[in-house]
């Protein structure tokens, strides 16, 4: 199942030169309208898996990107892996996604993404 963030489009606005053109009558006509989402999915679009993110704000923006990383293969004894992470200091995460939404985007990215993880927890308590 999935919960679509788009919000619908509330008003259409003619390009800024007819705009001017008309009366106040037929601006007050072309508010309202709702359009419908045809959600397009490029063909050869990948798909990556991620396990962290990392979410930053900017001045009118929230960058929100996507990493995968990859544990180390411990096969030694508990001593000599503790050892070897050690030795490793960092993990490498490697970003597989990353996007930009404005404020307004946000609220909707939450609640489609509380109310999918709803879904889930309530079929998973059913199992």
């Amino acid at each position: 199942m999935i919960s679509g963030i788009a919000r619908k489009h509330t008003s259409i606005e003619k390009e800024r030169a007819s705009m001017s053109e008309q009366t106040e009558p037929e601006q007050r006509e072309s508010e309202g309208i709702t359009l419908s989402v045809d959600w397009h999915f490029p063909e050869g679009l990948q798909s990556r898996y991620a396990n962290n993110m990392l979410v930053q704000t900017g001045e009118h923006e929230f960058v929100i990107s996507f990493f995968e990383m990859q544990l180390p293969t411990l096969l030694g004894s508990p001593e000599e892996n503790q050892t070897k992470l050690k030795e490793m200091g960092t993990i490498k995460a490697e970003c597989v996604s990353k996007i930009i939404v404005s404020p307004g985007v946000v609220q909707g990215f939450i609640d489609a993404l509380q109310t999918e993880l709803d879904k889930f927890s309530s079929q998973e308590s059913k199992q």
